[in-house]
């Protein structure tokens, strides 16, 4: 009787792997009808059904603490790879969603009201960001003879490869209700070289981007990882875990200096490196008895 018992167990564990193994990956020798067979033995859902987890609450009563920030994300640093990989690159998915209409562009030209250019006050018109973005191209004209008798500029593509970095302004906040010390991503700009003449300028932003907004693209979008393709991480668990290396370019402060306004050289990186710390010793020192 107990070997009836286990002879039956072996053989629904055998048809549920069958199924298993049919709910992945058909094994059938037949030509498939269907539409082209699946580029694996899973189909990769996760991503795409995820829904975007939202912030804690915060009232203005419960912010003991707050500071202002403005960091860099270089992607020629290795640990950022993944942020400019050809597969999921990050700055092909901003685009295409504001080609789509689906998230805002946001002008960064610095006015009175906004010294800074990141306040999200003036959105851009889709057309007009990549008419602005696109690199110019020299079309040459001939005559019929075939020589050429001039040629005129012209806009082409927007080149993914001129983003070098990425800025990021957010927010530290202290939370007495919950008695939590966070940092809170406010916006997202791609920064572009700039050239005048032969001579290129620091890296400026194109355009800015608010973070809440952006999350919900970010959380459907997988970033590729070096050494596992099954991570099952998306843009959003990048930011939102701060899985990224960056440097502090600015803090909030009452003449509103950036760090290389009274920095130079590699002071600049030592002060990077003070404000990040004065920030840990904060939360540090709220523990200390």
């Amino acid at each position: 009787m107990k070997r009836i018992v286990v002879l039956i167990f072996a053989f629904t564990l055998s048809l549920s792997g069958l199924w298993a193994q049919e709910a992945n990956l058909s094994n059938s020798v037949k030509p498939i009808q269907d539409g082209p067979p699946l580029d694996g033995y899973y189909e990769k859902t996760d991503i795409v059904n995820r829904q975007v987890i939202p912030y804690s609450n915060i009232r203005s009563v419960d912010v003991m603490y707050s500071k202002r920030v403005w960091r860099e994300i270089d992607l020629h640093d290795k640990l950022n790879a993944s942020f400019s990989s050809p597969k999921s690159r990050l700055i092909d998915i901003i685009m295409d969603a504001v080609k789509a209409g689906e998230l805002t562009a946001y002008d960064p030209t610095p006015t009175k009201e906004d010294p800074n250019g990141d306040a999200f006050k003036t959105p851009i018109d889709p057309d007009k960001l990549m008419a602005k973005l696109a690199d110019s191209v020299f079309v040459p004209e001939f005559d019929a003879e075939g020589n050429q008798t001039g040629g005129s500029f012209q806009a082409g593509e927007f080149n993914a490869d001129s983003v070098m970095k990425f800025r990021i302004k957010e927010d530290w906040i202290f939370d007495k209700q919950r008695s939590v010390f966070e940092p809170r991503i406010i916006g997202i700009a791609p920064l572009i070289a700039i050239k005048a003449g032969d001579v290129v300028l620091d890296p400026q932003p194109a355009f800015w981007i608010y973070f809440p907004e952006a999350r919900h693209i970010f959380v459907n979008k997988e970033v590729i990882n070096r050494n596992n393709d099954a991570t099952g991480l998306s843009y959003d668990d990048v930011f939102i875990k701060r899985i990224f290396t960056s440097y502090i370019v600015k803090q909030s402060n009452p003449n509103d200096l950036r760090i290389k306004d009274y920095k130079e050289g590699i002071d600049k990186l030592y002060e990077s490196e003070r404000i990040k710390q004065s920030l840990m010793d904060y939360e540090h020192d709220l523990w200390s008895y």
